[in-house]
């Protein structure tokens, strides 16, 4: 009788089928005691025992020894044993192979027609599996050998880049996988449509540097249009469109993303190919390997012409262009980036850290790193000024360039030295033509269009002066004047800045509110220019607000940085702009009229952050405000306890 394993982890249930199967003069075996225990290693029974079916429940399809001897004996049926199955159960089983599911409760003639069912679907696997094995042992070495051989010509074709040496090993493997007399490579010409000899073996023909066949009226023309392969095998020999006769031929068809660009052939002109259907599918296999091998190749050289047309544009290019990767290995980078780093030749490949030494641009790769953009200037080893800007590239990771600003250095320098030269110049007039003025109301009696007229010359003088005071405070703080620094509590100068701009908010009803995060370092540098910077800035920005608006001042520090930033909801500053609104007389073109402003206050601001080693920059949209940024780097030693509450 048949022997039946029960993998079964309930007790009664295991009782249960074990009388019933015993009743009906089944062996009944049940799992070792080690593979009961979830052993990943012990056997499910000894390897002598002869299983027949194994009955198993959802516990036992956890079993790893259950698993080990599926996979062993896929001929031996699986029956499910248990109540009601879930769906998740149920996966798990079909997964393993169970074939029958047998419900609880059972009845035994249900049981003992499922055990019949499954004995039978036991020996017709059995017997098949027999077969299968007498047919395969035959011709499975000759297959492996075939197998073997295909690998390693798939192997070497798609290692070759070289689109020359693909075809050659091409044909090469035409005429060993198929021992014919001849092998071709066609291509499809995109241009003519028609077929060209690009690489054969052991042809002889006069023409195959110049031979062409066109794809309507022939043979490998037909693989082109039907994308199947053609063999020939007749007695009377086949003219390929009067250019060589042949005896018998395979053609197979070359695609590449679905499409035909190519013919792949194989012929004997002096006997008949005795080619079998196996020799079409070796060559449809080897053409496979050689589509993928051709594309490679094809893309290889594409990326290399346009590698080598990217590197002519790099050398030309007067920026300098540094690339890494996410890795910090080099990807590009460019003779004037190796000049202002004072890298050698052959970096690409190695961490920049190994050749880049520079404070200025370590501190733009760790900013963009995290995904921050930064932007400074650095003076090259042969004095030159660039902009140094660094920026995250997603999937990439991180771009630098050096912009040559040396050119609007010096006509920045020549434009301030005119400026400071003109208002030396003008101060003296000015001072007489208001000491006049003031002259004037006290020599008589005035008329009340003639105080009209001496109010309007008084203000026009006063706002000439004050532009006259900020251009030589700004060629001070340029010329680098400033040159006295101490530690700065910081946060204090920025309530300070708050509070002197209270009253103002005030009269127009807008909510000035300041927030100072934690613990803030000091900051080295003047805490008069630290003042003026702030006020510009606070002050434009409730200057700029509507009425009942909000402006916000926040504190933070971040490291040993110190950020701040001045929020607005005022009427925001056009894209177009924005890259100017530090320039000197700028003033943005959504700016009232009436709004008096001189256009020096951002360039003074540039210049103090500047000074004091910081940077700054802005973010705006139009409608919805602008933020300013300012950060300047905290110092090492000593922390200013400022206390964390909002100020309003």
């Amino acid at each position: 009788m048949a022997t039946i394993l029960l993998v079964i982890a309930d007790q009664g249930g295991r009782d249960l089928l074990e009388r019933a199967l015993r009743s009906a003069k089944f062996t009944v075996l049940l799992p070792s005691k080690e593979a009961s225990q979830q052993d990943v290693d012990a056997p499910l029974v000894s390897p002598e025992e002869m299983v027949d079916v194994v009955i198993t429940d959802a516990a036992g399809l956890a079993l790893p020894a259950l698993h080990r001897f599926v996979r062993a004996n896929p001929q031996v049926p699986l029956v499910f044993f248990g109540k009601e199955i879930d769906r998740e159960t149920l996966l798990k089983a079909m997964r393993l192979g169970v074939t029958e599911v047998v419900t609880v409760p059972v009845r035994y003639d249900e049981l003992m027609r499922v055990l019949r069912n499954e004995l039978a679907r036991g020996e017709v696997l059995r017997q098949w599996a027999v077969l299968e094995a007498r047919r395969s042992t035959q011709s499975l070495r000759s297959r492996i050998d075939e197998l073997k051989t295909l690998l390693h010509v798939g192997r070497k074709l798609t290692a070759e880049l070289d689109l020359d040496g693909v075809l050659e090993a091409v044909v090469d493997a035409a005429l060993d996988f198929t021992g014919a007399e001849e092998s071709t490579l066609f291509l499809l010409d995109e241009k003519t449509g028609d077929l060209y000899l690009r690489a054969s073996r052991d042809f002889q023909s006069g023409s195959a540097n110049t031979l062409r066949l066109r794809v309507e009226d022939t043979l490998a023309g037909q693989v082109v249009r039907t994308g199947k392969p053609v063999v020939l095998d007749q007695d009377a020999p086949e003219k390929i469109k009067t250019a060589y006769l042949v005896q018998a031929l395979i053609y197979v068809p070359l695609y590449i993303h679905g499409r035909v660009i190519g013919v792949l052939g194989v012929d004997n002109r002096n006997r008949r190919g005795d080619f079998s259907e196996r020799h079409v599918e070796r060559l449809k296999a080897l053409a496979e390997y050689a589509a993928v091998a051709l594309d490679n190749a094809h893309l290889f050289a594409e990326a290399q012409a346009e590698r080598s047309k990217l590197t002519t544009v790099l050398r030309h290019v007067k920026e300098g262009i540094l690339v890494l990767d996410a890795d910090g290995e080099i990807i590009l980078v460019n003779r004037v980036a190796q000049n202002i780093m004072e890298m050698p030749d052959n970096v690409v490949g190695h961490s920049y850290t190994d050749f880049c030494h520079n404070p200025e641009v370590l501190e733009g790769i760790k900013q963009a790193v995290e995904g921050e953009e930064y932007r400074t200037e650095i003076t090259a080893p042969d004095g030159r000024v660039f902009s140094l800007q660094a920026m995250p590239i997603p999937n990439v990771g991180v771009a630098i360039t050096f912009y040559d600003i040396m050119h609007f250095k010096e006509l920045d320098r020549l434009k301030s030295e005119f400026v400071n030269a003109v208002s030396h110049d003008l101060r003296s007039p000015l001072t007489a033509i208001l000491g006049y003025v003031e002259l004037l109301e006290r020599a008589g009696p005035l008329t009340q269009m003639q105080q009209h007229f001496v109010k309007r010359v008084r203000g026009g003088v006063e706002n000439i002066t004050a532009l006259i005071n900020d251009l030589l405070d700004l060629g001070r703080i340029e010329a680098g004047f400033d040159v006295e620094k101490e530690a700065v509590a910081i946060a204090n100068i920025v309530r300070y800045a708050v509070e002197e701009q209270q009253s103002a908010a005030e009269k127009r009803r807008q909510d000035l509110v300041l927030h100072i995060a934690g613990d803030v370092p000091p900051v080295l540098g003047s805490a008069v220019r630290l003042r003026q910077m702030l006020d510009n800035i606070v002050g434009n920005a409730v200057k700029y607000t509507p009425d009942g608006g909000r402006v916000e001042v926040a504190v933070e520090s971040r490291g040993q940085q110190v950020i701040i930033r001045v929020t607005d909801n005022g009427p925001g500053i056009p894209p177009g702009e924005q890259p100017y609104i530090f320039n000197k007389f700028f003033r943005g073109s959504n700016v009232a009229a009436e709004k008096p402003g001189t256009g020096l206050g951002l360039a003074i601001v540039k210049s103090i952050v500047e000074n004091h080693r910081g940077r700054v920059w802005v973010e705006s949209e139009v409608g919805k405000g602008t933020t300013f940024t300012v950060v300047l780097p905290g110092m090492e030693e000593g922390i200013v306890s400022i206390p964390s509450k909002a100020r309003g």
